[in-house]
């Protein structure tokens, strides 16, 4: 292979979302004739990294600033202090991150790893990407812009030669692996699962189903469940602050919904015992765990693609490939452009229309989708994390999750449902799962001297009734010293686990304030409950070691309460600022939008 024509891919990823960019890079690197592997950061010899002569880092950022798990051991090795600051003169680099400006440090591993690769020698090969889960249209209002960017400069620092000319970039890039179907003499039973790696992950196990309460009144608009679930002993190991992750699985609905769109695909000629066969184009992609083995197309649509998904920009590209229709091409195309993107939030991101919604609208191109690309068109399912709401020392070998179960009206006819709150809310007891621990944003102090106060409005009370357990199992923790803020609409209607909180406060154990937003005529939220307390946060707050806690939607309420601190220290000049908590831990979020 030309070493000029080499391109290493590097990618940091916790939830898959990382790992799917840095795919789609790999693919469109062969417009340009670039090889090379994608790979996990940690997977990849850390001695061979002064011999490449371009590499493309994707990296997203968990927590609190805190790297994904598969560049944890790359991440300390860079940060060496005794690196020779020439170690990576010869390499030309570029560093795109994947982030949620919600959070304080916000794509804080991507900026990091930008000015650490600068600090030892490497050269950039253009502006670091900061993509926005906040942005209207999503990260992908930054990836594609700055993919495009990117070939663009690679194309006039690194021309061709040889007489190789660029492949037309508006021509349908190579699939990822190659599929075929084989003979229908093979038995695989469509109720069988496929291969799952996520029982290989560190501290994971199979959990049951112990119940699945509803903690809101059926007349209240959202329905939040209570799941209670039973490990074996010694399986797996959490603290308060740590998140549960589940995969989910695709409603027999959608999976009945997909075939029926194959139908229309004389082609393929494909139905739900269809055995497929998944193998490597190039030794630069692997093929995952899943699908290893032969599968039945059935157990790829259930348990393997997210049928959910709403689609990026790129997967109108690829659309735009089959279709032999004008009408549909020319409308495809309008969206690729960056003049169509209004138009494509519009169709696309407002109304929250999913994969399976699109493909039904452009019934010409789906007729034309050839198998190997089913496997581009779809995402595979990511999992989720749900902040666990269970204390070690308190409910032996048991996670409990609070989940509200995601449900919306948009323009379109059918409501919005999501796919992983929905499934999780359709378990029955003795169900078995799939689970694993992380490590999540909050870092809990156990200290009789530490006071915390902890804003946690609907389900983001969750963490907070895993830390008072523990904390007063661990006799770190009373009335004095933990305060709990929580808020709702109604106190008859979504007070969630209301009978935990009333015997912790009839203990002495807690302090509570609440906000019901519709319990009176004008609304109330958690912020004007703080306001209303400024004397006893001021006496907290000056005390040596006080810590604010922020759990729950990120629209509007997390700015609002950190306006009330920031008032109340802004007042008070010997105190802190609301920077030197953050910096310090003092002052911690955990939001999601």
């Amino acid at each position: 292979m030309d070493n000029n024509r080499r391109l290493l891919i590097l990618y940091g990823s916790q939830t898959g979302c990382a790992q799917e960019v840095a795919e789609r890079i790999w693919r469109e690197s062969k417009w340009l004739h670039y090889s090379g592997p994608v790979i996990a950061i940690d997977d990849y010899p850390i001695d061979k990294l002064i011999f490449e002569k371009k590499i493309i880092f994707v990296c997203s950022t968990t927590g609190q600033g805190d790297q994904p798990d598969n560049m944890k051991t790359t991440w300390k090795f860079l940060l060496r202090k005794n690196l020779p600051y020439t170690s990576l003169t010869n390499v030309e680099f570029a560093v795109l991150g994947l982030g949620d400006s919600s959070y304080v440090k916000f794509n804080y591993v991507a900026k990091k790893l930008y000015r650490r690769l600068i600090q030892l020698g490497g050269k950039p090969l253009c502006e670091i990407g900061l993509a926005d889960d906040q942005h209207d249209i999503g990260a992908f209002a930054v990836i594609d812009p700055w993919i495009d960017n990117l070939w663009n400069i690679l194309i006039e620092k690194h021309p061709l030669t040889n007489g190789l000319t660029p492949i037309d970039r508006n021509s349908l890039p190579p699939p990822k692996w190659n599929v075929h179907t084989l003979s229908s003499n093979i038995s695989i039973h469509t109720s069988d699962k496929l291969p799952n790696n996520d029982l290989l992950k560190p501290n994971s196990t199979i959990v049951t189903c112990l119940s699945n309460t509803r903690t809101t009144t059926e007349n209240h608009f959202q329905d939040v469940r209570l799941l209670k679930f039973e490990y074996s002993e010694n399986s797996i190991n959490y603290s308060p602050g740590d998140v549960l992750m589940v995969r989910p699985v695709n409603s027999e609905t959608s999976v009945n919904n997909f075939f029926q769109l194959l139908n229309d695909n004389k082609d393929m000629k494909l139905n739900p015992t269809t055995v497929l066969n998944v193998t490597q184009c190039s030794n630069d992609m692997p093929i995952p765990y899943n699908l290893c083995k032969p599968f039945t197309l059935y157990q790829c649509a259930k348990y393997y693609w997210d049928l959910n998904i709403i689609p990026n920009r790129y997967i109108f590209q690829l659309l735009s490939y089959f279709t032999d229709n004008e009408l549909e091409k020319e409308k495809l195309k309008e969206f690729t452009t960056p003049e169509g993107q209004d138009e494509l939030y519009s169709y696309c991101n407002r109304p929250r229309r999913t994969i399976l919604e699109v493909l039904a609208d452009f019934p010409h191109a789906t007729a034309k989708v050839s198998l190997e690309y089913l496997f581009e068109i779809f995402s595979p399912i990511r999992p989720r994390a749900f902040s666990i709401a269970s204390a070690p020392s308190v409910h032996i070998n048991e996670i409990h999750l609070l989940v509200a179960v995601v449900t919306y009206k948009t323009k379109l006819l059918a409501k919005r449902t999501g796919l992983c709150s929905t499934w999780l809310a359709s378990l029955n007891i003795g169900d078995k799962i799939p689970v694993w621990i992380q490590k999540g944003t909050f870092q809990f102090p156990y200290s009789q001297s530490c006071n915390a106060i902890m804003i946690g409005p609907g389900t983001g009370v969750a963490p907070f009734r895993s830390f008072v357990y523990e904390a007063v199992a661990k006799k770190c923790g009373n009335a004095k010293t933990l305060h709990l803020y929580f808020g709702g609409r109604n106190r008859l209607g979504d007070f969630h686990c209301v009978n935990d909180w009333e015997k912790l406060v009839a203990d002495e154990k807690l302090s509570l304030y609440t906000a019901f937003s519709r319990d009176q005529n004008h609304k109330i939220y958690v912020q004007h409950i703080l306001e209303q307390n400024e004397e006893e946060l001021l006496k907290l707050l000056s005390t040596k070691e006080c810590y604010v806690f922020v759990a729950g939607n990120a629209k509007d309420m997390p700015t609002a309460v950190k306006n009330v601190f920031i008032n109340i220290l802004t007042k008070n000049k010997h105190l802190n600022t609301i920077d030197m908590m953050e910096s310090k831990g003092f002052y911690q979020t955990e939001t999601w939008s």
